[in-house]
């Protein structure tokens, strides 16, 4: 994160507008769990009672008689990482809870409550004030999907705000070889800076679905200049082909833009116009086609108004999807994804331990050359043999090739299969995507007459272009 940017500045993860909810509370005897999330600041009613006590805008517990304290489960909206949390207390002055502390995991929310679940301390045990916005920097570098909100021992806190970046779960998303909304919030795009936002923040431009009303977008004031532009910096979830970008001024009807128009940047330095000043409508979805690189995309409009959303259509480059497996290995939780890319127990170790890195491909080939003989045989084992129905889905995608050979293809691949185990003492590796199993069997055959030293080194090249591959498979 840029350290000029406050943690604040950054997207709430918890919103109900992503998604977020609180899923269980230990008690919210005198209000509902359900308020700690809400978007609104909360409210205060003076003489507002309910069948159980006073009515507060916000999760309050009972007061406890026993050993213990309360806490809340949440699911984000959008999972990622948490560089803040704001605990508002506000009007809860002899109510609040003294202390509050918060754990993260990566889970279903059908093992939430499983004791095997990683929940890892992001938040140590802190004070608490009463009717205020308490701040805490939170120094995880680790995406996560869930958190475990707990308070000491009692009381009632207004709301919870996660800030911090979304890492999407690209495999639910699609993928990243298809064209995507790469400004969307879910998908990564943050708003950087804006020359105003009045009226309306700057973050809801690229909120999910339709604006429900005129404050769901981003407007900036009056201006009383001639020659006025207001603008606002997206930066993209990566490097993109941009092929589509839609304005919407869904609400805004007496406040839109006269006129806007796009530029678009691979630095967020030096800027192209990729959409000249074009004439807008009141109230209309505009869909402009465009044909840029970027990782920013700046909107100009004059002389000022609103806008309540912006999509910018693009499919992520070559540059952008590895720039996003980097991100994904940096902010992993745990090792179960690395352990699908690579057998190897030591490989797996010291990738973690490179973190953060500049360029995962990188740091792996890295690492890999440096692996003992003993290391790259442990990652050999965690194959199946070509030709075998067994290995998870990323083997068998890989192994395609094998689905349409004939018997004897088969029976002939199986001989040297077992021909090159007892030359070699290993099974026979090759980059199987992409090729026959005629072409499998040929280069089988082939290696078969390679000294052992070559050969290792040979499978050893094959197992690189194989992890490269499966790196990728993180986010395609």
């Amino acid at each position: 994160m840029d350290p000029q940017v406050t943690f604040r500045d950054l997207v709430d993860l918890a919103s109900e507008r992503l998604g977020g909810s609180v899923l269980y509370a230990t008690d919210d005897y005198f209000a509902g769990k359900e308020n700690l999330l809400k978007q609104p600041a909360a409210i205060w009613k003076e003489h507002e009672y309910t069948d159980r006590g006073k009515w507060m805008d916000g999760w309050e517990s009972r007061r406890k008689r026993v050993e213990g304290h309360d806490y809340a489960i949440i699911r984000l909206g959008a999972p990622g990482v948490i560089r803040g949390v704001v605990v508002d207390t506000a009007f809860f002055r002899g109510n609040y809870p003294s202390h509050c502390s918060i754990e993260a995991c990566v889970a279903k929310p059908e093992t939430l409550h499983d004791e095997l679940t990683n929940w890892t301390e992001i938040l140590p045990k802190s004070a608490l004030n009463g009717d205020s916005q308490n701040d805490f920097a939170i120094e995880s570098p680790l995406a996560f999907t869930h958190l475990r909100f707990h308070i000491y021992p009692d009381g009632g806190v207004a709301r919870l705000r996660v800030h911090g970046e979304v890492v999407p779960d690209w495999h639910r998303e699609g993928g990243l070889d298809h064209p995507l909304d790469l400004a969307a919030i879910e998908h990564g795009g943050q708003v950087l800076t804006c020359s105003d936002m009045f009226f309306g923040p700057k973050h809801n431009l690229i909120m999910p679905g339709r604006a429900f009303n005129m404050s769901d977008g981003w407007e900036t004031k009056r201006s009383r200049g001639a020659g006025h532009k207001d603008w606002v910096i997206v930066q993209l979830a990566c490097e993109a082909h941009v092929m589509r970008v839609e304005l919407d001024t869904s609400w805004f009807k007496g406040n839109f833009p006269d006129t806007a128009s796009l530029d678009a940047s691979t630095d967020g330095e030096s800027w192209s116009e990729i959409l000249p000043r074009t004439k807008m409508l009141a109230d209309s979805r505009h869909i402009f086609d465009v044909d840029a690189t970027a990782t920013h995309i700046r909107l100009n409009v004059y002389p000022d108004g609103g806008v309540a959303r912006m999509r910018v259509y693009g499919r992520a480059t070559d540059a952008g999807r590895a720039a996003m497996v980097t991100q994904h290995v940096n902010t992993l939780a745990d090792d179960a994804a690395l352990r699908r890319v690579c057998g190897s127990s030591e490989w797996v170790r010291r990738m973690l331990e490179e973190r953060p890195m500049n360029d995962a491909f990188a740091t792996s080939d890295e690492i890999w050359s440096s692996l003992t003989e003993a290391d790259w045989r442990e990652a050999f084992a965690a194959h199946p043999r070509i030709g075998e129905k067994k290995g998870g889905a990323w083997a068998s995608q890989e192994q395609s090739g094998t689905r349409s050979a004939n018997e004897q293809t088969l029976h002939e691949l199986a001989d040297a299969n077992r021909a090159y185990e007892e030359r070699f003492g290993h099974i026979y590796i090759v980059c199987a995507t992409g090729k026959s199993a005629a072409e499998m069997l040929r280069l089988c055959v082939e290696r078969l007459g390679n000294p052992p030293d070559v050969e290792l080194r040979v499978a050893a090249e094959e197992q690189r272009k194989i992890m490269h591959l499966r790196l990728a498979k993180l986010v395609t």
